[in-house]
């Protein structure tokens, strides 16, 4: 799955599909045809992930898509032989992505203490990318510790949280820290909208990118800014 040597490229369809099924099919075929390895949404109960009275509540809530539409989603991607995954938000949505067995889960750079979460995460003994733009280096080490304490492989994407970020702003050199501090393989999610740093980044030794991915240029969705077309 995760490779050593060969780049792995993830599309982080996220909830760039507006909450429309059909939107997200054509997302996974856009990916697949684009040479994409794997595809990733975002599983949450809007309830459960932010109050009511967030700013952001109704472009959750309007982006929400059941499970059901992602256990179908999944059934979709094993038949295009692209690996679907998710990033879960909540304890349910944890447990309702291992039931459709997941081979891969992800986790936020701002759940990284969340350890509700991730003590969940880690009851599924499921391989997890690990995002760490919102994370300070005590945190890494403390999810590092857990992951390696119950034999779990792990990957953790250096990230800045800036959307879209600049590629002056990119801090690759954070990188090299984090492989000398971790032994475990350290990739890039990356926020710039170019390919640019990934390409900076592979000479540095990353192997894992993720990318947000959108249909095209004039695809409205909720983070265009910050994707790339096919």
């Amino acid at each position: 799955m995760l490779r050593k040597n060969k780049p792995f490229l993830i599309a982080e369809i996220g909830i760039n599909h507006n909450g429309n099924f059909s939107e997200a099919i054509k997302l996974i075929n856009k990916a697949n045809v684009s040479g994409a390895d794997a595809v990733k949404f975002q599983t949450y109960i809007t309830e459960k992930r932010v109050k009511k009275n967030s700013p952001i509540f109704d472009i959750l809530k309007r982006c929400e898509l059941t499970y059901d539409e992602f256990y179908k989603l999944k059934k979709y991607c094993d038949k295009k032989k692209i690996l679907f995954f998710s990033t879960p938000f909540d304890t349910e949505s944890v447990n309702f992505l291992k039931s459709i067995n997941v081979k891969l889960f992800k986790l936020a750079s701002f759940d990284i203490s969340n350890y509700n979460l991730v003590r969940e995460i880690l009851k599924t003994k499921t391989k997890t990318i690990i995002s760490t733009g919102m994370a300070t280096l005590k945190e890494i080490l403390i999810i590092d510790k857990m992951f390696n304490k119950m034999k779990i492989p792990h990957y953790f994407l250096h990230c800045v949280s800036a959307y879209p970020n600049k590629e002056e702003d990119s801090y690759l050199n954070n990188l090299n820290f984090l492989s000398k501090k971790l032994d475990c393989q350290i990739g890039l999610s990356d926020h710039t909208n170019n390919i640019n740093i990934c390409k900076y980044a592979y000479f540095m030794g990353s192997r894992i990118f993720e990318k947000h991915f959108k249909l095209s240029k004039n695809h409205k969705c909720v983070d265009g800014a910050v994707s790339v077309t096919p």
